[in-house]
């Protein structure tokens, strides 16, 4: 088995994990319960995870980490504004 599929199957599952959230977060614009210091860290960690995918020109881990920024980001961006 390419050990690439095991990480586009980690790419599904860890990104869908973030869909939730960020709908919820877009959709009633609430963030009070939700940590400004853990989204800030968590958008720069997915960040870098995905810089680092880029360095090893690794598909799967540039997909699940792009993905994931965006979803982060947003919801980081939303607690700035409606936190």
């Amino acid at each position: 088995m390419n050990p690439e599929w095991i990480g586009y199957a980690a790419a599904v599952l860890t990104t869908a994990a973030y869909v939730p959230q960020a709908v919820k977060v877009f959709k009633e614009k609430h963030t009070s319960s939700l940590s400004l210091v853990t989204y800030l860290f968590i958008t720069t960690g997915i960040g870098l995870w995905f810089i680092y995918g880029v360095m090893l020109g690794s598909p799967s881990l540039m997909l699940a980490n792009g993905t994931s920024f965006v979803l982060a980001l947003g919801i980081l961006l939303m607690k700035i504004k409606h936190g």
